[in-house]
């Protein structure tokens, strides 16, 4: 196995890039907090509008996570959609009230995502975007854009983008809300997750390494099923693995046949819904599965049905822990993919951008 600590091997960029993500989020909270930069954002909309979030691939993931927390905070409508839903069947998407689309690509450049743009912009509808590169096309086309310049990868897959553009987002819900307290518990989580995290790549290397696995499945509810989505997609696209992800429950329903020793099943355990998701996870391990839990307190009964808990500590409410639940994903993801003696830095068949025609587009400056 390669030593990803080292800057020239394989995972090395993706593993520094998750390390990170804590000063990430630090940093970019206390921008928006001196710039007012969410509160001018928030007076460029109408109020009382159906929020839409809308992304391909993870940022549509990040989509999912942030509508939740949009709706929960601010008692708005607010959905996610993938930017294909919006440009094949606009009318279905859209609907015909009042509505802000969010618009989400760490490159600015995404195809879909820009189209959707061109398209919401020819209709005369305002738009969001939040983006990790300056300059880019998706934010000529958007009315209003958050770029957070200093977040962007060098490896291909999204680790801290992803993580701080949902970040952006809650705190942009929690500003629509007037949610001072909300805010400043993002502040106290962003502050706590470098403990958390320091202990976390040893542990879950160690994991990875004493296993195999023929199927990996991620499980979440309500504002975790995003979270659970790009759990999935992190461990397919850095290690080439058969992955999948369900809402927690739904899992019982048809599913749970794969379940064996061979099959990961990781649990996102929330707290809203702790008690059957609890119940869940013993039923699973009764079955023969192997078992992940990631929580931020842990119980007896999550202890005794998990073969490995990941206990977060947070010391937050549930709505401002999403972000740290991604660390899990992220770095089973990359050991999983050095055990096969892949460079998770660089999967084969992707790339940063999916552009799907041929139109000039500035390249995209990484931050180191």
């Amino acid at each position: 196995m390669s030593n990803p600590s080292r800057p020239d091997s394989p995972g090395a960029n993706s593993l520094a890039e998750i390390l990170s993500q804590p000063q990430c989020w630090i940093a970019n909270l206390d921008e928006f907090s001196r710039k007012g930069t969410l509160e001018a954002v928030a007076a460029r909309f109408p109020q009382g509008s159906e929020w839409i979030f809308i992304g391909c691939g993870s940022s549509y993931y990040v989509a999912l996570s942030a509508a939740a927390t949009m709706s929960r905070l601010t008692k708005l409508r607010a959905r996610a959609l993938p930017a294909s839903e919006v440009l094949l069947y606009p009318d279905l998407a859209l609907g015909e009230g009042r509505c802000v689309p969010v618009l989400i690509s760490r490159s600015g450049m995404t195809s879909e995502v820009t189209a959707a743009a061109e398209m919401l912009k020819g209709r005369g509808v305002p738009t969001l975007a939040i983006t990790c590169a300056d300059g880019q096309l998706l934010q000529e086309l958007a009315s209003e854009t958050i770029v957070l310049s200093k977040v962007d990868e060098k490896s291909t897959v999204m680790t801290r983008s992803f993580s701080t553009m949902l970040l952006a987002l809650q705190a942009l819900s929690a500003v629509i809300a007037g949610d001072s307290l909300f805010l400043s518990v993002l502040s106290t989580m962003a502050r706590n997750a470098a403990s958390t995290l320091q202990a976390l790549p040893e542990k879950l290397r160690d994991f990875v390494f004493n296993h195999e696995f023929d199927d990996y499945v991620y499980l979440g509810q309500g504002p975790f099923y995003g979270l659970a989505c790009e759990g999935g997609l992190k461990v397919t696209e850095m290690s080439v693995s058969y992955a999948q992800w369900f809402h927690t429950l739904e899992f019982r329903h048809g599913p749970k046949s794969i379940v064996g020793p061979e099959t990961l099943l990781v649990f996102l355990l929330s707290e809203t819904g702790l008690q059957a998701e609890s119940e869940a996870l013993q039923e699973m391990k009764s079955l023969g599965a192997t078992t992940i839990a990631v929580t931020d307190r842990v119980d007896a009964v999550v202890r005794a049905a998990s073969d490995l808990v990941i206990e977060l500590q947070s010391g937050v409410p549930e709505f401002a822990r999403l972000a740290p639940y991604l660390f899990v994903g992220q770095l089973l993801g990359l050991y999983t993919g050095l055990k096969k003696s892949l460079d998770p830095d660089s999967p084969r068949n992707l790339s940063r951008v999916v552009l799907l025609d041929e139109r000039p587009r500035t390249k995209p400056e990484h931050v180191s």
